[in-house]
């Protein structure tokens, strides 16, 4: 089997972005006499205040407040603006802040899914951005000198809603704006949120190093295991980085480093580059920075990592997290100006850079419990809490954008533990679990009441998600029922299902095939690199693809499993809409894909119960996952979506919308 097949949906980043930070930093190779006059710009009075909460969900937002649990919002919600906020189709959360940045539909900016595929050559990768080799290089011994540097490109198309405001000198803050992964260039203070890789290039790859061998830490998507064996307890570990583009070789980097373990107490001592740190079981150490070494004495690469005890005795269980960016030295496009990142974090400290900083691969697979994962996402949000008040208590004018990721992924694991229904509800969960996502909840109602007491008469207050959320119990395997519905052919029906990236495909004979969580493709020819349907017959199997999903139902519910599909040229519209899949999705509540289905593997039932523990999800109809959308202002437009918002906040401070821009101003009739 060829390497490039070798690729399953949470690690197939690694295959087309693993070498990004060691691609930066092999690039790293190669005053006027008199001021102008100064003239106010009476546009800066205005202040506008965003808040991204990415998952609120408009149920649960209104059943904590009739709980007294929100009370800023409750009060707020007495004499302001709340509606629900349309979301995009499908309701994926690139997808939405890629229409909320651009204030346009998915055929202008060109983020259709979390994965898209280049037909030509059939790989898939992040939709939101990619990595580029550096072209030419010097060969010197085993070593190979970059004479052009590679880079990063930011995927998404079309236009910001700051760049207007950046061209009047008006201050723009975005904070781990998603969906903004290389940072754009410009006057505006960036630090880059969701598709900001590790430093393997993955969304996030923990790492577990242990001398137990047992099956729960075999196959790990997501996450790898480290077999160590102890000598008098002292355990010698390897840490492997990215790969080193600077070698012929293409060999991953990697550092040495001790673990030792007292022979009578849970407690260890850990010495990685001239750091020594003493942890008991339980514990978590801070952020330690590491440096991978590309050239001798020329390139490094630098990022942190945080350890946490599992267990010590009998066995050693060691969690790593994965290798984050080192934001006091980023080699990699993570802030604007590039110096951002560092001036922040010698104030604040070290912090997550990953896009999605919550390990929810770990609590999956089992590697933390319920209560550890908790731990774990309290810690990003407690970071995330302290960079939200340095930042407010420093605003003066402008816009402040400011987005919080802690309910979208506890909402994801953790809305289960609610809900004495769920298939997957424990009731001997502790009281802190059992309180996890209102707890975060109760976080943003904090976060409400410090931005009310920092605006004046000038400030208007946005307060947004992106969507909700529904419980994801039934999975259902996308790829298998086009094959068994005669869409996808195969070549040998008997082992399909062992398939790892599309094995035993017979693309001559497929019209259709899945590659993303709501994505159709249609086999076109002279499209995809195994086209085999004519672009004459391209609408008559869209339709007939279309008309059978429709009346899908699950055998074991009775229940419908998709509410409609859509013909993405009838949808979308606008120059990238050559990069939109053919079919989009939109799941009933209860349902999505399957993680199987996702990329090119074939699961033998077409129907199975969701046992993973990310048991709660939101890409289905956009119907079933509104997000909601608070206002200090008067809104004249009726069922806003979030594609209203980047000409609203264009309003705000007296600029006319773009000319791409599709939605319009809510402040608007």
């Amino acid at each position: 089997m060829s390497e490039n097949k070798k690729i399953n949906r949470r690690e197939f980043i690694t295959r087309s972005a693993k070498a990004a930070a060691g691609i930066a930093a092999a690039s790293q190779l190669g005053n006027k006499l008199f001021a102008a006059p100064v003239i106010r710009n009476t546009k800066r009075d205005t202040k506008v205040f965003i808040l991204g909460i990415d998952g609120m969900d408009p149920q649960l937002l209104h059943l904590f407040i009739k709980k007294g649990l929100m009370p800023n919002f409750k009060k707020f919600l007495s004499s302001n603006y709340y509606s629900n906020l349309r979301t995009t189709l499908p309701p994926q959360s690139p997808v939405a802040w890629a229409s909320f940045i651009s204030g346009a539909n998915p055929g202008i900016h060109g983020i259709y899914d979390f994965v898209h595929r280049d037909p030509a050559q059939f790989i898939p990768f992040l939709s939101t951005s990619r990595t580029y080799s550096p072209e030419n290089s010097i060969d010197i011994g085993s070593w190979s000198i970059p004479l052009k540097s590679g880079k990063v490109e930011l995927l998404r198309k079309g236009p910001t809603f700051w760049s207007a405001l950046e061209k009047h000198d008006i201050p723009v803050l975005l904070y781990k704006l998603p969906a903004n992964y290389p940072v754009t260039e410009g006057k505006a203070k960036q630090i880059s949120g969701l598709g900001t890789p590790d430093l393997l290039g993955t969304y996030g790859t923990f790492t577990m190093f242990t001398d137990n061998r047992t099956k729960d830490l075999e196959n790990l998507s997501g996450g790898r295991v480290i077999h160590v064996q102890p000598q008098d307890h002292q355990y010698t570990c390897r840490l492997e980085g990215p790969n080193n583009p600077l070698n012929n070789k293409i060999t991953a980097s990697s550092i040495m480093f001790n673990v030792n373990r007292d022979p009578w107490k849970d407690t260890v001592k850990i010495n990685i580059q001239g750091n020594d740190i003493i942890l008991n079981k339980g514990e978590w150490t801070q952020w330690i920075p590491v440096k991978f070494k590309l050239l001798p004495l020329i390139a490094y690469v630098h990022g942190m990592v945080r350890f946490y005890v599992q267990n010590v005795h009998p066995y050693l269980r060691l969690y790593m997290s994965p290798i984050n960016v080192d934001p006091k030295h980023p080699d990699s496009p993570l802030s604007n100006p590039h110096e951002y990142s560092q001036t922040l974090s010698q104030s604040l400290g070290r912090f997550y850079t990953q896009g999605f900083p919550e390990d929810t691969k770990a609590l999956s697979h089992n590697i933390f419990s319920d209560d550890e994962f908790l731990v774990q996402s309290k810690s990003v949000l407690d970071e995330r809490l302290e960079a939200f008040d340095y930042l407010l208590n420093r605003f003066n004018e402008g816009l402040f954008f400011f987005y919080f990721s802690s309910i979208d992924q506890n909402s994801h694991m953790l809305l289960r533990t609610m809900n004495p229904s769920h298939p997957l509800y424990d009731p001997n969960a502790s009281p802190q679990v059992k309180n996890a996502v209102p707890d975060m909840y109760k976080a943003m109602d904090n976060v409400l009441g410090k931005t009310l007491a920092k605006m004046d008469n000038r400030s208007t207050l946005f307060i947004l998600s992106d969507h909700g959320f529904s419980p994801f119990t039934r999975e259902f395997n996308l790829s298998t029922w086009l094959v068994e519905n005669g869409f996808t052919a195969v070549t040998d029906k008997n082992r399909y299902h062992k398939s790892i990236f599309f094995d035993y495909v017979d693309w001559q004979r497929t019209k259709a095939y899945v590659i993303g969580i709501n994505s159709i493709y249609i086999n076109l020819h002279g499209r995809e690199m195994h086209g085999s349907v004519l672009p004459s017959e391209r609408d008559k199997i869209v339709a007939e693809i279309i008309h059978k999903l429709r009346k899908v139902k699950d055998p074991q519910t009775g229940k419908r499993v998709i509410v409609d599909a859509y013909d993405t040229n009838e949808i979308y519209s606008g120059p990238q809409l050559n990069l939109a899949p053919d079919i989009v999705i939109g799941y009933d509540k209860g349902y999505r894909i399957s993680d199987y289905s996702v990329l090119g593997k074939f699961p033998k039932e077409i129907f199975s119960n969701r046992n993973d523990k990310w048991s709660s999800d939101h890409c289905m109809h956009p119907d079933i996952v509104p997000g909601v959308f608070l206002c200090n202002r008067e809104i004249r437009k009726n069922a806003p979506g979030l594609w209203d918002l980047a000409p609203s906040i264009l309003d705000r401070f007296g600029f006319p919308a773009h000319p791409l821009m599709d939605g319009k101003s809510i402040f608007n009739k």
